[in-house]
């Protein structure tokens, strides 16, 4: 019995091994029309070329090799020229990269392409067939934006329903997402897919947190495994329930303001910048809230992302946007120490701390931050 037990625990190791994605080859080949030179094909992987192809009587062919199943980007360009990664990209796809051959048909483009390749591609060719309906109404919704005139653009109402309009299909795309993933937790479009939900929404870990554990061994041991399972981590130090982390930064004036001064009211921990379009456009949200709430029990703190150079710019943006609570920042951009703390990956983003010090809620806006005050401030 004893020798049973101890071989079990030696293999332990190499069962661990065994289960992170070894090195592969990948293969692309196709035929787009019958095409010649100059046109040509990029395979984009991050923000770097990895590859491209010039076509010959539309034919093409890529090789290369990978860590991990993982997505990449072709650009098609007739005129043979990539001159930017970033902007309107043209006629483009996204692929798996995976072990074997990624072929694609096309009577002239990547738009009008069919793939063919393996059980990732034909995952994440399911999940995108899924949100498919959502993504249509989207589009059309952001055709009727652009035909819309210069006076209906700055009509509130406009742009009010515009905004719900878009809130909701990201909400609807979410869930879509969050469908697929729970529904196949060996998949590498699903890991893709969480990776991904990150520039629709900001996570939480109520939500996130079972989606990632039930993942395969294999996925979460992955590059991408361990670079969502970190941020997993710092979701749960950082979830309702969670003791706010503690900090301490300067205001404009140099007065030393710690969230521990705050202690025996709500306090929402608003971090943002002034460079931050999204932070400016929920600004007047939060001031119509605090004005609201305000001397009842409830203050806010927010903090900056702004960085030494961008000084002014934050300081003028707090007074043209009307912000009457204490403002705090270190300066130092990204690497903000309570922005640090708190996981903050993406803004505007804010936490909601009781006066124990324990976070109750995160990332509320509009109307779902003064519903929450509403219940919690009597």
């Amino acid at each position: 019995m004893k020798k049973t037990l101890l071989a079990a625990l030696l293999a332990l190791p190499c069962l661990a091994q065994a289960q992170t994605p070894a090195p592969f080859s990948y293969t692309i080949k196709g035929k787009l029309g019958s095409l010649n030179a100059p046109a040509k094909l990029y395979l984009v992987r991050g923000m770097q070329i990895a590859d491209s192809a010039t076509l010959k009587n539309g034919a093409f062919e890529m090789r290369g090799t990978a860590d991990a199943p993982v997505t990449a980007d072709l650009v098609f360009r007739r005129k043979g020229r990539l001159t930017t990664l970033f902007g309107p990209m043209g006629d483009r796809a996204r692929i798996f990269l995976e072990p074997g051959t990624l072929a694609i048909t096309s009577p002239d483009s990547l738009a009008h392409a069919t793939f063919k390749g393996g059980l990732a591609m034909a995952d994440y060719l399911r999940l995108t067939a899924a949100v498919q309906p959502v993504m249509d109404r989207m589009k059309a919704a952001g055709a009727e934006n652009r035909k819309a005139t210069e006076a209906e653009r700055n009509d509130p109402a406009f742009r009010e329903r515009m905004q719900a309009q878009f809130e909701g299909f990201s909400k609807e795309m979410t869930q879509g997402y969050y469908k697929f993933i729970k529904a196949n937790p060996n998949s590498w479009a699903s890991l893709d897919a969480l990776l991904g939900l990150r520039s629709m929404e900001v996570p939480q870990y109520a939500t996130v947190g079972p989606l990632y554990e039930a993942l395969s061994p294999a996925l979460k041991n992955s590059p991408q495994g361990h670079e969502y399972g970190e941020i997993v981590q710092g979701l749960k130090e950082t979830a309702v329930g969670q003791p706010a982390p503690a900090f301490s930064q300067k205001t404009p004036d140099g007065k030393t303001v710690s969230l521990a001064d705050y202690r025996g009211k709500y306090v929402l921990v608003d971090f943002w910048a002034s460079w931050c379009g999204p932070c400016r456009a929920e600004n007047p949200n939060v001031t119509k809230v605090y004005n609201e709430f305000k001397g009842r029990n409830f203050d806010i703190l927010g903090v900056s992302l702004d960085d030494e150079k961008g000084r002014a710019k934050w300081l003028k943006a707090v007074e043209d946007d009307h912000l009457a609570w204490t403002q705090v920042s270190d300066l130092k951009g990204w690497q903000n120490e309570a922005a640090q703390r708190y996981h903050v990956r993406a803004i505007p983003q804010n936490f909601l701390v009781d006066p124990t010090g324990k976070i109750v809620a995160a990332n509320l806006r509009g109307e779902e931050l003064k519903t929450t005050l509403a219940k919690l401030i009597k």
